[in-house]
């Protein structure tokens, strides 16, 4: 059945040789054929399974990007339950049956997201507070010069439980030491979790929302210690004592191997990645390698492997054990529970969660007798993962790790080395054959991964590292052939007191990986910054993505489709002109050279999102003060490039004169009533639209806000509403009110996925 759409496809052939060119009814009867000759051979590869796992993302999506209010969790349940009550009438119809089962699993993915969402239900702040915090920290990621705290809260000022958070996370930079599970009382100012810095940009807000943290912010003066006043939960004890472990660890690797050398060993251990300085993390961006720092797929393949193997190798030492015992199914239960006891000691991040559940998933495949790697398990692995968090789908960790691990199954067949095997005795030609085989493949799967990912990174990040294929294949193997198996030897010799000389031999292999990615960083247009495009877009190339490497018959080629309509629509981005902050502290005004210039003080790493967004690889330093703008203690002016005048208000002094001859006006305070500019952004519109911007054309402005979706989000404070005072400015360095820098978001896996 699978050769019918081959077949179909070639009774064209011999018409169009000769130059005729079939009619147009004779094309349908073709095209139908070969397409209910794909279809027929997904059914019989049973490959129609892993699209259950995109109607419930799709699903997902539809809740996160649709609704407007808060739809009842009843509704997608019973309309779930219909859609799979009527599947046994239908098992004589399989395209019928197979609709039905994706209809139900559409309605399910959208339950998934309103159960999580009430699930996770909890108070944000809305405005900046500075009152006394009394709480837990529940964990501590050191930093240069402090630290970062997650705090329970007991108490905050006056606020009641009703609007007081539930949890909040703070910097701290004094060098007092404080551990996990401390009660502590301090002065803190708190803000609300920011938002995102642009109109379809990273939501810091959403993010933290789903960990149930509804302020951010830092400590004032001394922390004082203080005795708990009731006992603290088990769950809490246990997670601060395996933080304190993760931070005992971390300085044992740094003490060992010294400077960032050991800052990047002890991230890929312990996934504490705080001493790793902005310096280095830009250059192993660059190199296409950040993604070995983050606890993920390399990592929990390894752990599982381990305990695999030396299971394994153990039970089949004793021979009436191997003969009698179905040790590979023992150690893949081993390996189950050594691999869950490394996510749990890594932090449970959201990436290593979702590596976990695919590693669990391949190992169950083992102890019921089916193939570990194959589409059908990924597909599993997505829906159990989006399941438990449904928001991961709309973040790029998911959706580059799925992507890549879908993309390396597809082509499985094609990086297996065949085309090097070879049967010759002589031992060169063998160790020859495994070199070109591992080197070859190396270079293969990291080509995979990339192009796989590359629609996600580039929407989510605007960087392409041109270079990355060389990164990894030179320091992969440093990674796999040294520094992890020295972290697996290091935290077993941990307990013993012997693991100082393991860091040492980790610590000579990662600074030789950070040498590389540091002359692959000097490589001219290393990072390379592209426009923002359209969700629209992503879209296109996520559903090419899809129908390139789900399916195994000729489908595929379908996949072209999409994948030029979603290549045409990134290729021409529509850049905005001006981008304002959420905060009214700053705008980025597009001048008459062409280029974005800087008003007010935005933060910085407010500035860089605007500016890779407009596919301009300036820092953000040299991008601020420059000659256009004119500014004084009262605020700024710029003429645009299209004529029009800008002004940003810092002072309520300037609002007579501005609101007389500016076209667009910004200002963190509220315009006096009557102001005539034609478009005023003042801490009104900002509190109701988030951070906003500005498209400039000859019919008029269009104005797009962060917040330009319908009703307010529960992870989005109310707007502020009557008179009060100004809004504080955001200070030029995020970090001191823990706000989200580059760093803190977490990094997808791409070629580690299957390593």
């Amino acid at each position: 059945m699978g050769e019918g759409g081959g077949r179909a496809m070639r009774g064209a052939v011999p018409a169009l040789a000769v130059g005729r060119i079939p009619a147009l009814p004779q094309l349908w009867h073709l095209a139908r054929n070969g397409l209910n000759a794909g279809l027929m051979r997904e059914v019989e590869q049973r490959r129609l399974f892993p699209w259950l796992a995109v109607a419930f993302g799709a699903g997902i999506l539809l809740f996160f990007t649709v609704t407007d209010g808060e739809p009842s969790l009843a509704a997608p349940l019973i309309a779930a339950a219909l859609s799979l009550a009527v599947t046994p009438a239908l098992r004589a119809r399989p395209v019928a049956l197979a609709l039905a089962l994706a209809v139900a699993s559409v309605f399910l993915g959208f339950a998934a997201g309103v159960w999580r969402v009430a699930s996770m239900a909890g108070p944000v702040l809305t405005r900046v507070t500075i009152a006394p915090l009394v709480g837990v920290v529940e964990g501590l990621d050191e930093r240069e010069g402090g630290a970062r705290l997650i705090v329970r809260v007991e108490s905050f000022g006056t606020l009641d439980a009703a609007s007081r958070p539930y949890r909040v996370r703070v910097s701290y930079r004094t060098a007092q030491i404080l551990r996990p599970g401390d009660a502590i009382r301090a002065t803190a100012r708190l803000l609300p979790p920011p938002e995102a810095a642009r109109p379809g940009g990273y939501d810091f807000a959403r993010d933290a929302y789903f960990r149930g943290i509804g302020a951010v912010g830092s400590l004032v003066g001394k922390v004082e210690l203080r005795p708990a006043t009731e006992p603290l939960p088990l769950s809490l004890r246990l997670a601060a004592a395996v933080d304190a472990a993760r931070n005992a660890l971390t300085r044992r690797i740094t003490d060992a191997i010294g400077g960032q050398a050991g800052a990047v060993a002890a991230a890929l251990v312990t996934g504490k990645r705080g001493l790793i300085s902005a310096e280095t993390n830009d250059v192993l961006r660059a190199a296409g390698i950040y993604h070995v720092v983050s606890i993920s797929g390399l990592h929990m393949v390894l752990a599982a492997g381990v305990v695999f193997w030396l299971v394994r190798a153990g039970l089949a030492l004793v021979p009436i054990l191997a003969l009698t015992w179905p040790i590979k199914k023992i150690a893949a239960g081993a390996a189950m529970l050594g691999v869950t006891a490394y996510c749990a000691f890594s932090g449970w991040d959201v990436a290593a969660e979702r590596s976990l559940i695919m590693t669990l998933v391949m190992l169950g495949a083992i102890l019921v007798d089916r193939p570990a790697l194959s589409m059908r398990n990924l597909a599993l692995a997505a829906m159990l993962a989006l399941a438990r968090e449904p928001e991961a789908l709309l973040g790029p960790s998911f959706q580059m790790s799925f992507g890549a691990v879908a993309g390396l199954i597809a082509c499985a067949p094609l990086l297996d080395g065949r085309l090097f095997r070879t049967g010759s005795p002589s031992r060169l030609v063998r160790a020859a054959s495994w070199l070109a085989t591992t080197v070859v493949g190396t270079l293969a799967t990291t080509l995979v991964a990339q192009i796989a990912t590359a629609p996600f990174a580039t929407y989510h990040f605007q960087t392409v590292q041109p270079f990355g294929i060389v990164g990894n294949a030179l320091t992969l193997p440093l990674v796999s052939l040294v520094v992890m198996p020295s972290a697996v030897l290091g935290m077993l010799a941990y307990p013993f007191a012997l693991d100082r000389p393991v860091w040492w031999l980790m610590g000579l292999a990662v600074r030789g990986m950070l040498e590389i990615s540091g002359w692959i960083a000097e490589f001219g247009r290393a990072t390379l910054v592209l426009p923002a495009f359209a969700p629209g877009a992503m879209i296109w190339l996520a559903v090419a993505l899809l129908i390139a490497t789900l399916p195994v018959s000729r489908l595929r080629l379908l996949a072209l489709l999409p994948a030029g309509i979603g290549l045409a629509l990134a290729a021409a981005p529509t850049r905005f002109d001006i981008y304002i902050d959420r905060d009214g502290a700053g705008a980025a005004v597009r001048g008459r050279d062409g280029r974005l210039a800087v008003l007010g003080r935005p933060p910085g790493f407010v500035l860089e999102q605007w500016l890779k967004a407009d596919g301009d690889g300036r820092r953000p330093e040299s991008a601020s003060g420059g000659a256009g703008p004119r500014c004084d203690r009262l605020g700024c002016t710029l003429i645009a490039v299209d004529g029009r005048a800008v002004a940003l208000v810092a002072d309520k002094r300037a609002f007579a004169e501005d609101c007389a001859r500016a076209d667009i006006l910004i200002s963190r305070l509220r315009a006096p009533p009557g102001c005539a500019a034609p478009v005023i952004a003042d801490r009104s519109f900002l509190a109701a639209r988030g951070a906003a911007a500005i498209r400039l054309s000859a019919g008029g402005v269009e104005i797009v806000g962060a917040r330009d979706t319908g009703q307010a989000k529960p992870w989005q404070p109310r707007p502020l509403t009557g008179a009060g005072p100004p809004m504080p400015a955001a200070p030029p360095n995020p970090d001191p009110t823990g706000e989200t820098g580059p760093a803190d978001i977490a990094e997808p896996s791409s070629a580690d996925s299957l390593q």
